[in-house]
């Protein structure tokens, strides 16, 4: 990074990492995609199974965000152990997430709450998912309970993580797996259980998901400030810089398509949370390849950490609410690259700043080397190396030049 560009980072900034309960913590048995993973057959390279022991080792991660000299800390609490069966509420699981998000704070750091990540309990996507209008309902319920068990210890939530993924799956089929092999898991996984509504939010037809999930958050967000009126309460969007190219380009239509109503959804919230990995190029004739010879990220799509600059604007001109970059990343076997990508990325924010938009934090994807859902364990994404088998952490080079930025009180 250029030293002689930096600022000193608005007071009250949150620099920290993130961690989704499902990817991490390891045999969430009852979810949805546990039962997805291991069909037959499956779009998934290999299942979850133990993860990376966070159930368990949670402590010995948070320790090494506090030691990264963090002060937040995005973390996930699963819906799929708190109510295991429909309106049966675990008390130990309860318990076991306040512990967590105790041992957050004693640690300085401000928990930031996923209520949902992906992931649902399996008899709530045996009865449909968000294909059904009450499931609204049932998703504020748990937030409701949660809160009710920790809501004091919340600092900042988010209902969803990428609230409009199903339309970034539409929009680039190439993220995506082809539709064929999806409609077999998901028949299969109707016939394991006998449920034919069997639904999964990352492969949910969004004409029937959405209109749903777009109540759920407005209904979660009452649920969350009717415990507690002074939690702010935000919407998180995968944003991924949509640029146009030319004349007569549908860089527009494109962003419509990526956001449908969420930009506006994202007007009632309190802030948006951004979560930015690459950009789209589009020209008159569609979605454009990166140019020849453009780096490519491990998960395949463009090296771009200046996306974030455009993601950052966009959701502040067309939303108006203060930013927070709740994910950015890079999947990479190479560490001088995520160097690379972390002080890109953060200039991009500078700029952001400098121009006078409200930009509050800046959390790493992902605190951990994890399970990138379909992909697998093969892409990595951490600031620390988890090895598979024994579950020993390794702080990677990364973490520790980040954790230099984050000491100098500089951006």
């Amino acid at each position: 990074m250029d030293k002689t560009s930096q600022r000193r980072a608005p007071d009250g900034f949150l620099w920290g990492s993130a961690i989704s309960a499902h990817q991490t913590e390891g045999n969430n048995v009852n979810s949805d995609v546990w039962l997805l993973e291991n069909s037959v057959p499956t779009v998934f390279e290999e299942p979850s199974g133990d993860a990376c022991d966070s159930y368990h080792r949670y402590l010995e991660d948070f320790d090494l965000a506090a030691g990264l000299g963090f002060n937040c800390h995005r973390i996930g609490i699963e819906w799929a152990r708190i109510e295991p069966a429909q309106g049966q509420f675990s008390s130990a699981a309860l318990d076991h997430y306040r512990r967590a998000l105790e041992a957050l704070h004693a640690r300085g750091l401000q928990p930031i709450v996923t209520f949902n990540h992906f992931t649902t309990p399996r008899w709530f996507a045996m009865r449909g998912g968000f294909e059904v209008a009450d499931a609204a309902d049932l998703f504020a319920r748990f937030c409701a309970r949660v809160m009710a068990s920790m809501g004091d210890l919340v600092t900042y939530a988010l209902p969803f993580n990428e609230a409009n993924i199903q339309r970034l799956f539409a929009l680039a089929r190439h993220f995506a797996t082809s539709g064929e092999e999806v409609d077999q898991m998901l028949a299969a996984a109707r016939r394991a259980t006998g449920s034919p509504a069997f639904s999964s939010i990352m492969f949910a037809p969004v004409d029937l998901c959405e209109p749903v999930m777009v109540r759920a958050q407005r209904e979660s967000y009452a649920a969350i400030k009717a415990e507690r009126t002074d939690v702010p309460v935000g919407l998180s969007l995968t944003m991924q810089d949509i640029q146009g190219i030319g004349d007569n380009n549908p860089a527009e239509l494109v962003i419509a398509s990526l956001y449908g109503p969420w930009l506006e959804v994202g007007r009632e919230m309190d802030f948006t949370g951004v979560q930015t990995y690459t950009r789209v190029l589009v020209s008159a004739s569609g979605l454009q390849r990166p140019p020849a010879g453009s780096e490519m990220t491990g998960a395949g799509y463009e090296f771009c950490p200046e996306a974030l600059k455009g993601t950052i604007r966009l959701a502040h001109e067309r939303i108006g609410k203060p930013v927070f970059v709740t994910e950015s990343g890079i999947c990479t076997d190479d560490d001088s690259r995520r160097i690379a990508f972390i002080d890109r990325a953060l200039a991009a924010v500078r700029e952001c700043l400098d121009d006078g938009i409200d930009v509050r934090s800046y959390i790493c994807w992902s605190l951990l080397d994890n399970f990138e859902w379909t992909r697998g364990y093969g892409e990595r994404f951490g600031l620390v190396d988890v090895d598979y088998q024994t579950f020993a952490r390794t702080t990677k080079p990364s973490a520790i030049h980040l954790a230099e930025t984050v000491r100098s009180g500089m951006i």
